[in-house]
């Protein structure tokens, strides 16, 4: 394998580059609906119920046709991944390791296709598409250097008369649930993750978006994995979902999504049921209400184009964007102007045609963001956007800002997962750290100034998972900037780092007495 690093983000503003994406849109759009099967055990099979993806630019159009799984095809994916955990996990690592890295080249090798696929299945403009195509690739790559990390012995001490060694092991078959959001970064991180440790895995992809799943699960099958290591499981949370969880053959649970629903799994996932012998290991990676600080020593041209990037990248739906800009009084006037301007400017429509704002995700989660909206108009003064538009029935909202939001109110406290910031006036530094950190969440968090001091208090006193400075404050890169979150941001895990295959492995200590 070469050595690790990140896939390059392409310039769109290149022809080439530009006319490679848009032939593979093309390419996508001409086969409409794709097919998102269950699969268990390598075996394509037929549901009695199946699930319609759209495109939430033209919710008119069925993206994908996805099987709708049984609580009976549920049983049956843990049976496989059972089954298939023996051979794989004493599979050597080295063999492991190669198959999980050419998984990653599989899909750099149609990393436009993918990238096409994502445009209209999730409403990702091409930059957002590719990157989270690029971030599949690299936690595939990432994980299969970190497996050959994990294979060799634990430092241990010596002891006279005995030799004392211990070695690292997988654990068994688990169960993984992404979110929407990131529809094949965080999907394939989450699952090539335990398998490159050596484990097997049951995959329930989001309902939105299946056919990303699907074409990871063909990069899969073309890279070799041995049937049954990745079950491909789509269909309702609530038919299958709990049966995942609460199965007392499951060894583990790996979630990202809402609090509610991460809340809701880790405590199914604590309940001991008949029949188990062991206590799962359930990771929860959960939201965020994310802050960017801006004071009075920053260069605010700068910060407030970071400001805006972070706030509605992908319509403001990651669970590290920007929803709270905090800024010192000093230059709090002059800071609002800027951005109120630069988001004057953002263009909206079908990211087929690469605007920088697209739809949101669903009809439900339109619903949702514009009820939150209605109820900020009573907390404080919207002062941009804040409406629905109507373009080819698509899910759109204006990228929406409030001033003067006060620190505790429901817009400066509740994860909205759209494209609305809210902006809130410091007193100073002291004040904008301890407004930053005054909620229940710790994802991501960033500070712009020109004081070194204040970056070291940053460090310190900020308490986020992922803090950057002078910087956006998303877009965390495998290997580079592990990602994970604090208090009800969830386990803080640390995806794309060098420990995160740890957690899906246990200890073996042997004594061997002389």
């Amino acid at each position: 394998m070469k050595p690790y690093s990140p896939v390059p983000y392409s310039d769109f503003t290149l022809e080439e580059p530009r006319s490679s994406y848009e032939s593979a849109l093309q390419s996508v759009t001409s086969i409409l609906p794709g097919n998102a099967p269950v699969v268990i055990g390598g075996e394509a099979r037929d549901t009695a119920a199946t699930i319609e993806s759209v495109n939430p630019a033209r919710p008119s159009t069925v993206v994908a046709v996805a099987g709708s799984a049984s609580a009976h095809d549920a049983d049956d994916a843990l049976d496989a991944a059972w089954a298939a955990f023996p051979d794989w996990a004493g599979t050597p690592a080295a063999e492991r390791a190669a198959i999980v890295h050419r998984i990653g080249d599989e899909m750099e090798n149609r990393i436009h296709e993918f990238s096409a696929w994502m445009t209209v299945e999730a409403g990702k403009n091409y930059a957002e598409s590719e990157a989270d195509t690029a971030e599949a690739i690299d936690f595939c790559r990432y994980y299969a250097h970190q497996a050959l990390a994990m294979d060799e012995p634990v430092e241990v001490g010596t002891f006279p008369g005995e030799i004392n060694e211990s070695f690292l092991q997988p654990i068994g078959a688990g169960v993984v649930i992404p979110p929407w959001n990131f529809p094949l970064a965080i999907l394939a991180g989450m699952a090539v993750g335990p398998v490159a440790a050596g484990n097997t895995v049951v995959l329930k992809p989001a309902s939105n978006t299946p056919m990303i799943g699907a074409m990871f699960t063909d990069a899969v099958a073309a890279a070799g994995l041995p049937p049954g290591v990745i079950n491909f499981l789509p269909g309702s949370g609530g038919t299958i979902g709990d049966t995942l969880v609460d199965n007392p053959r499951t060894r583990f649970v790996n979630f990202t999504g809402s609090k509610e629903v991460g809340l809701r799994i880790a405590g199914r996932s604590a309940v001991v049921h008949p029949n188990q012998k062991w206590l799962k290991r359930a990771y929860m990676e959960m939201g965020g209400k994310d802050a960017l600080i801006i004071d009075e020593t920053a260069d605010l041209d700068a910060a407030a184009a970071d400001a805006v990037r972070s706030a509605y990248g992908f319509q403001g739906q990651k669970c590290s964007a920007c929803s709270r800009l905090i800024v010192v009084d000093a230059v709090y006037e002059e800071v609002m102007d800027r951005i109120l301007d630069i988001t004057a400017q953002l263009s909206m429509g079908d990211p087929v045609h690469n605007h920088a704002v697209g739809p949101v995700i669903s009809a439900a989660q339109h619903r949702t963001i514009l009820e939150e909206i209605e109820s900020g108009k009573t907390e404080a003064a919207l002062v941009a956007g804040g409406n629905a538009v109507d373009i080819d029935g698509g899910y759109y909202i204006e990228p929406t800002i409030f001033a003067d939001v006060a620190p505790n109110s429901r817009l400066a406290q509740h994860e909205i997962f759209g494209p609305v910031l809210s902006v809130i006036k410091a007193a100073d530094f002291d004040d904008s750290l301890a407004i930053a950190n005054g909620t229940e969440f710790g994802l991501t968090g960033g500070l712009h100034t020109s004081s070194e001091d204040r970056i070291e208090r940053a460090k310190r006193d900020f308490h986020v998972g992922n803090l950057y400075v002078n910087r956006k404050i998303t877009g965390a890169l495998v290997g580079i900037q592990p990602f994970g979150g604090f208090n009800m941001s969830g386990s803080n895990a640390k995806a794309g780092g060098p420990d995160y295959l740890r957690l899906f492995m246990e200890m073996k200590s042997i004594a061997r007495k002389l």
